[in-house]
């Protein structure tokens, strides 16, 4: 039993908000069906990381994290007869998801103003980087723009030097992944709503609007009135000791911002009578870099002799914000992950049998579920074509002759 398993979805993306989306629909059980440009496929099919052997096009990590459980359909939607074909599976589905710049929908005759006329029902979701009625300067712009722009600059890292650049943010598709997170959330709001009104709609997911949902309390406070307005980076430092700490085997990241996780510190480090010359609520009240750098330098001693997992271990039981600095390798061999089966093996044809990550959170009667790896390029055409655009074999084999797939 899967969550999704009576939905049908239609997938224009290229990129990787949109792709991450449609994975997260198809890993719980929902019918994606992937369209690719003839003999070029989709753009994450040419970034890293590759495998060091196989045809291009399938040699790609990142291709196959993102489309796990999906179909692949070839079809040149620039053609005629290509619009023809994907307007017929437009009107088999319940959704589409799109991230292309505002006009290409209405290229292929998709216009998302007027689905609701066309094709009744019908769920278009678009993921941009600021949305679709975005400023032409804006419509292509990349994760590096969206992620500053959102706000998170100001305070990556947490404690800016002045002076010094913000930081792109942890990873490669930080923004991505959230926005495709985000719209895959909206999506199935959109269809929930259609499944009573049975009304479509056009969703909009704009990737600036999604990072800055997700931004901490001092953005929103700035928003709500209650913390004056700044354009300067030393007000989104959250300041204390917060930091990361190295042990014997490792390191840890600490976090400390009221009375809960210093007294649990206490305890954990033995009640060590230097913490008794700190006031009770100096972390909201009476932060000093004196008290700051004296903290962090007792704190470090201390933690040079400590085990990363077993003391990150003893400190959540205290109610202390602290968590092993794990490497991929320590993820992999985490007892966690294998307990909840957070990893899961495919046999891809070209990358061969791998891990794959899942999602971080369980549905008991509706897990999302790994069933089949990436497909390659245009494995599906004949069979989805044939069943629901009406199509007869000798047809396709036309079609492909003529380039349309």
């Amino acid at each position: 039993m899967t969550a999704l398993n009576k939905l049908r979805i239609l997938e224009l993306s290229g990129g990787v908000a949109g792709e991450y989306c449609g994975k997260l629909l198809a890993d719980f059980g929902a019918e994606v069906i992937k369209i690719e440009a003839p003999g070029e496929g989709s753009d994450t099919r040419r970034k890293a990381p590759f495998a060091a052997s196989g045809a291009m096009q399938e040699r790609s990590g990142l291709f196959a994290y993102l489309n796990t459980n999906k179909r692949s359909v070839t079809l040149n939607v620039a053609s005629p007869r290509g619009r023809e074909i994907l307007s017929s599976l437009a009107k088999a589905v319940d959704a589409i998801i799109d991230d292309h710049p505002k006009g290409y929908l209405e290229s292929l005759g998709l216009d998302p103003t007027e689905c609701e006329i066309r094709t009744p029902g019908l769920v278009i979701c678009s993921v941009t980087p600021f949305g679709y009625e975005a400023p032409a300067d804006r419509q292509r712009a990349c994760s590096l723009n969206v992620f500053q722009s959102s706000g998170w600059g100001y305070h990556s890292p947490t404690a800016p030097e002045p002076g010094t650049p913000p930081l792109k943010g942890a990873g490669r598709f930080l923004v991505d992944y959230e926005s495709g997170l985000s719209a895959a959330i909206a999506l199935m709001a959109a269809l929930y709503w259609k499944s009573g009104s049975g009304q479509g709609q056009f969703v909009d997911v704009s990737q600036q609007a999604s990072m800055a949902s997700l931004a901490d309390y001092v953005l929103g406070q700035m928003v709500c009135g209650s913390m004056e307005v700044s354009t300067s980076r030393s007000a989104f430092d959250l300041g204390g000791p917060a930091s990361f700490f190295q042990c014997r085997d490792g390191y840890v990241y600490l976090f400390m911002t009221e009375p809960t996780h210093w007294n649990g510190l206490y305890k954990l480090m033995g009640e060590p009578e230097w913490m008794l010359d700190f006031p009770e609520r100096w972390l909201e009240l009476h932060l000093t870099e004196e008290r700051i750098q004296r903290c962090r330098t007792r704190i470090g001693l201390w933690m040079k002799d400590q085990s990363q997992v077993e003391v990150a271990e003893r400190a959540q039981k205290l109610g202390v914000a602290m968590v092993p600095v794990n490497t991929v390798k320590d993820v992999l061999e985490s007892v966690q992950m294998r307990h909840r089966k957070y990893f899961a093996e495919l046999e891809h044809p070209t990358l061969g049998r791998k891990k794959y990550p899942t999602v971080p959170y369980q549905l008991s009667a509706t897990p999302a579920r790994l069933d089949t790896p990436a497909p390659l390029l245009g494995q599906h055409t004949d069979q989805i074509l044939g069943a629901v655009a009406g199509i007869e074999s000798r047809a396709v084999g036309s079609l492909r002759e003529s380039g349309v797939i």
